[in-house]
């Protein structure tokens, strides 16, 4: 990961910059450069993935215009090749070089083009400030207003504090330009359905998922994968150790007395072949890590800080013994393929309806998750599920498909990889544990008496009626909102609200994120 900021702001000085980017040196610890620009300013932090030599260092410039920009840019050497045939020169490896060339041969609509994981600023040689983000947000980027009226774009809400009094997630698929926010591509934009069955679309599925891996196992870093034992993160390290010619490294975390997924994480090590290590945490290694990942993530959302928790764990430990730079998940499957809770979903148009609502807020939950967890450890993460040509597939696919009508969530993506080697099928048919429980019921159940032991029921009702937005409904939610508000406070907006099933729907009626408490968890959590 890297770190982006940049604003024309006249209010906003280097060495605001400068005191900014203190707060994120984790995610770019490699280097930092600040440039001024005529018009403005941007700064940089650096963890070198791609074109690893002092070269590929940013702000790129390019005939009076700079650009900043944190992700990966998928086939982009056909790009640079067709760049060079046009006259440009490039000085380094790094994919980001090729934006401000980009910028001058197709202006705005080179956005559109992106193949891209990515957050991006460009001060023009015009004065002018645009940037962007990619479709599913995955790379995150943050907006406000300077005192001038002027905006600043950074990657973090931790960036933005001080220099801006409202802090808002800038909005993914979007570019910014001319003073407005301008969408260049909604994956939830479905008006028609292909026509393809489940034969068809689990061919589809399997050859854009494969494809998908294989775009990203391209690093000048060393690669790893966070393999939890179901079936998403599963599928994803199958898939990598077949594109491999030697052992892949995966990396599983449970807590000490009851970790439900370890066992399958190792059975899916031993059948792909993999070079795998088991990460053990305590309950005090969950309750110490609480204040950290809340700072860290910047919500107060309940199933993200708890899933949080174990990622930022086996993160932590995979940064303090390994070279491991970059790191493989199985993030944006849920949303695409459904939740447990999806089950309920009363016809196809409400469960397309609700995944649409699900990718359209992911940045603000799982893959926000991804980016802290991993970034904060100065690594970086990678999702094949949020491959572009995958994810536009599967929303194209007719829902009515992709609806449990087949007894086995998820089925699509099962049958897919159905006959194949990359699994058994035991695990391939295995329903997946919510992630927070796999890892062990007993730190979900730590984290409800640590809340019950902070307040007593009259404390948490008084307490709770000062927020007017996200109200926490919970004392476990009091308890994570009141040290969001120690270091965000008032930027409760930047998350539209607790991650919930549809509640609205018959079955769904409950009052906790975690599948646990659906009456169809059935087997999910053994």
């Amino acid at each position: 990961m890297c770190t982006v900021i940049g604003t024309r702001s006249s209010f906003i000085s280097e060495q605001d910059l400068t005191k900014a980017l203190e707060a994120t040196t984790s995610r770019g610890p490699d280097d930092m450069r600040i440039m001024k620009h005529n018009a403005g300013i941007l700064g940089f932090q650096r963890l070198a993935i791609m074109g690893l030599t002092p070269e590929g260092m940013q702000p790129f410039a390019l005939n009076g215009a700079l650009a900043v920009c944190n992700g990966e840019i998928y086939g982009f050497r056909s790009l640079k090749n067709q760049l060079q045939e046009k006259g440009y020169v490039f000085q380094s490896d790094s994919d980001c070089e090729i934006l401000l060339p980009l910028f001058e041969e197709y202006g705005t609509d080179m956005f559109g083009m992106l193949d891209a994981e990515y957050a991006c600023i460009l001060l023009t040689a015009g004065g002018d400030i645009l940037a962007a983000r990619d479709p599913f947000g995955i790379r995150p980027l943050y907006y406000g207003y300077a005192a001038d009226g002027q905006p600043v774009f950074a990657s973090e809400p931790k960036n933005l504090t001080g220099l801006t009094d409202r802090i808002m997630p800038f909005p993914p698929g979007h570019y910014y330009a001319d003073g407005e926010f301008h969408c260049y591509r909604d994956l939830t934009a479905v008006s028609d359905y292909l026509p393809d069955d489940v034969d068809a679309a689990a061919a589809g599925i399997r050859d854009r998922l494969v494809e998908g891996v294989r775009k990203r196992l391209d690093a000048d870093a060393p690669l790893g994968y966070l393999l939890s034992g179901g079936l998403d993160s599963s599928l994803v390290c199958a898939i990598g150790q077949k594109l491999s010619d030697k052992p892949i490294r995966t990396f599983a975390i449970g807590m000490d007395t009851d970790a439900i997924d370890l066992k399958y994480a190792r059975q899916a090590a031993d059948w792909i072949g993999s070079d795998h290590r088991e990460i053990i945490m305590t309950k005090q290694d969950v309750l110490e890590a609480l204040d950290p990942v809340i700072r860290t993530l910047a919500t107060y959302d309940i199933t993200t800080i708890r899933a949080s928790i174990g990622m930022y764990l086996i993160c932590r430990a995979i940064r303090e013994t390994t070279d491991v730079r970059v790191l493989l998940t199985g993030e944006i499957s849920d949303e695409l393929f459904g939740y447990k809770y999806t089950d309920f979903a009363p016809d196809a148009e409400a469960f397309q309806q609700e995944a649409c609502k699900r990718v359209r807020e992911l940045h603000m939950y799982d893959v926000l998750r991804a980016d802290r967890c991993i970034s904060v450890h100065s690594m970086e993460a990678r999702v094949p599920f949020g491959d572009l040509d995958f994810a536009d597939y599967v929303m194209h696919l007719d829902p009515a498909i992709k609806m449990n009508v087949y007894g086995k969530g998820k089925y699509l993506l099962r049958r897919a990889f159905m006959g194949t080697e990359y699994l058994p099928q035991d695990l391939l048919m295995r329903e997946k544990a919510a992630f927070s429980d796999a890892v062990g019921h007993s730190m979900a159940d730590d984290l409800h008496q640590l809340a019950e032991e902070t307040y007593t029921d009259e404390e948490f009702e008084q307490r709770r009626q000062k927020y007017t937005h996200a109200r926490p409904f919970t004392k476990e939610s009091l308890l994570y909102r009141e040290i969001f508000e120690k270091y965000y406070p008032g930027q409760s907006q930047m998350v539209t609200d607790f991650w919930m099933p549809n509640r609205d729907w018959e079955g769904c009626q409950v009052n906790d994120p975690s599948a646990r408490y659906l009456s169809n968890y059935g087997a999910s959590g053994q």
